[in-house]
């Protein structure tokens, strides 16, 4: 019996000096792994979940990302509602990561309600803009045409010098909801993601409404 656990202990070191030479051949790419550029914005777990109301969130991680959240609302005789974004950069200059992340994941949002904008970038030089305008007026003719009771102007991140730290092929981008996230969401969602370098995106959501009742 002492031969035969001898036996067997010598061959499960003797697997473990066999196997030592092939994990030290995958050490280095998990190694450089490691050390490889990683830009990720998470929103994950039970974050908002159940929130209402205006909800507005910017998320970047990287280098030269813009985002705007905007909300315009204007009630009256003669209302009208503007909301306008100017961004600019120029000559600046920055690194695109390795790995690049921009996730909705866990329960996020389950059960929320209202008004939500959400900007994620993770990268460079990304732009994102949310924007919302309303516009209720109690009388009949506008004093300005439809284009300028809601609009919204966007600058994108302009010209970069942008440095790629690896080949394309070992380079990651991901941008997702999981299925779990955002379940019984009620109302109005704005969801701008961006992985990478140089993406602009935006939403807007332009309501104008007349003739309401007497009194507003």
């Amino acid at each position: 019996m002492a031969a035969l656990a001898g036996a067997g202990m010598a061959m499960a070191c003797a697997l473990a000096v066999l196997a030592a030479p092939a994990h030290a051949q995958q050490a280095p790419d998990e190694y450089e792994d490691m050390l490889g550029y990683l830009a990720q914005t998470r929103i994950d777990d039970h974050a908002l979940a159940g929130a209402s109301g205006a909800i507005a969130v910017n998320m970047a991680a990287g280098d030269l990302n813009q985002q705007a959240n905007l909300r315009s609302i204007a009630v009256g005789g003669h209302a009208h509602a503007t909301a306008t974004a100017l961004q600019r950069s120029q000559g600046d200059m920055g690194t695109v990561p390795d790995h690049a992340v921009a996730v909705i994941s866990g329960n996020a949002l389950q059960g929320a309600g209202g008004l939500a904008s959400i900007n994620q970038a993770s990268g460079t030089g990304n732009a994102e803009l949310n924007a919302v305008t309303v516009a209720l007026a109690q009388r009949g003719i506008r004093e300005t045409p439809d284009a300028l009771l809601a609009s919204a102007d966007f600058a994108s991140a302009g010209v970069q010098a942008i440095s790629e730290p690896g080949a394309a092929g070992t380079q990651t981008r991901e941008v997702g909801v999981d299925g779990s996230a955002l379940q019984g969401f009620d109302g109005v969602l704005q969801l701008n993601q961006a992985a990478g370098a140089g993406n602009a995106t935006e939403n807007r959501l332009m309501i104008s409404v007349h003739g309401g009742p007497p009194g507003i």
